[in-house]
């Protein structure tokens, strides 16, 4: 039986430690394509956490199985069969919301982040480390989405979730909508992430020096 606080640390290390865009700067490209407003962001997210964990677990249970010379191949091909059941479930769901998405449902396929983490963790952990490795990272990636989504989406809009938020004279930042907008808004928040951790680090040095 694996030890809670290891499994603790696997699901919570994506989340701020090694957060797959703030730390880890994986998956850049849906992150300023899709992230113009808080829906696209979090579907993105989610899409991108259900790959993550399904393929996780299947590299997991199958890794005894795949041969060395062919990992990659393999991993890749697990990875495309779980994104077509995204494809398929985003556009039964909505088709404004596939067609927003558009290719960038596929390339989860090539997103760097779930290859890395069934060749690194998942190919070597069991089953249930796996899942929450891949959880973690889904939910860390889902979450940077989402702050850089909805801060785009009330500054460039008015609006969260298509709801306004100000008085009908609102006037958006259009740039913050555009393609653009989107470095503005990481380089904002990879700015916050990493002073909020350097206070952090400081203040566990402080404890640790003697009075």
């Amino acid at each position: 039986m694996s030890d809670p606080a290891a499994s603790t640390d696997e699901l919570v290390k994506g989340l701020w430690r090694d957060n797959p865009v703030f730390v880890q700067a994986l998956g850049m490209c849906p992150v300023l394509a899709v992230s113009n407003t808080a829906v696209n962001a979090l579907a993105m997210g989610l899409a991108t956490t259900f790959v993550l964990c399904m393929s996780n677990v299947a590299v997991s249970l199958l890794r005894s199985f795949i041969p060395r010379q062919v990992r990659i191949a393999t991993y890749i091909l697990i990875i495309a069969t779980f994104v077509t059941v995204v494809d398929y479930v985003i556009h039964a769901i909505s088709l404004d919301l596939h067609r927003a998405l558009g290719a960038f449902i596929s390339l989860i396929v090539v997103n760097c982040l779930i290859l890395g983490r069934a060749e690194a963790f998942a190919s070597r952990n069991p089953v249930g480390l796996s899942l929450l490795d891949g959880l973690g990272n889904g939910l860390g990636f889902c979450l940077a989405l989402f702050s850089l989504g909805a801060v785009r989406e009330i500054l460039g809009s008015g609006t969260l979730f298509d709801v306004s938020l100000f008085p009908a004279g609102f006037q958006g930042w259009v740039v913050m909508i555009l393609p653009s907008g989107g470095f503005f808004t990481l380089a904002a928040w990879l700015l916050l992430f990493n002073w909020v951790r350097a206070r952090r680090a400081g203040r566990l040095v402080a404890q640790e020096v003697p009075s």
